[in-house]
């Protein structure tokens, strides 16, 4: 894909997403809020924060335990780990499933721009087979999708934390920044 299609990409899904918040009633939004909500805050989408990467998938899963905003414990399964590369230093991150027999896997992730220009208990991506996985064998792993998790909208949700194996120790410039009413 182009530069200029991913960015119209990244740019609609931003304005869906946008739409989905402001009218929708499943919003993670307050009611109360919603006639000030206008937008989400992003950065600029950046190539340089899109890579394909192969998984190095566990041998054995071996499961996380981790608490969520509300006190909860949470299970997932350490399901493999991506290794990259950001303004020269090694990076990795582990990616989670709920349940073995699911596509999607789940990437929390905290990094230097937490609790400054984004959320300050980190933001999360998505991935699933149909989406993210190249005919070559290789994950589409954009942080310029990152996102939000819901708590960071309202207490009414649960959210986990991130664990400290998935703390990048470089900035994270892409994605969703940190909410605030407009």
């Amino acid at each position: 894909m182009e530069i200029s299609e991913w960015k119209k990409e990244i740019q609609s899904e931003r304005e869906m997403k946008d739409t989905f918040f402001s009218s929708q009633y499943h919003s993670p939004i307050p009611f109360e809020d919603l006639d000030h909500f206008k937008r989400l805050d992003y950065y600029p989408p950046d190539p340089d924060f899109r890579f394909e990467l192969v998984l190095h998938e566990h041998v054995e899963k071996k499961i996380l335990k981790t608490e969520d905003t509300q006190g909860n414990e949470r299970e997932f399964l350490r399901w493999g780990e991506f290794c990259f590369k950001i303004a020269d230093k090694d990076c990795s991150l582990h990616v989670y499933k709920s349940d073995p027999m699911e596509e999607h896997m789940f990437v929390p992730f905290r990094d230097e721009t937490n609790g400054k220009q984004t959320n300050e208990a980190g933001r999360f991506l998505d991935l699933d087979n149909k989406q993210h996985l190249t005919p070559q064998g290789k994950w589409i792993f954009d942080f310029n999708k990152a996102y939000n998790p819901w708590c960071a909208y309202s207490d009414s949700y649960a959210c986990p934390f991130v664990d400290q194996e998935n703390w990048l120790k470089v900035p994270i410039c892409a994605g969703e920044k940190k909410y605030s009413m407009r």
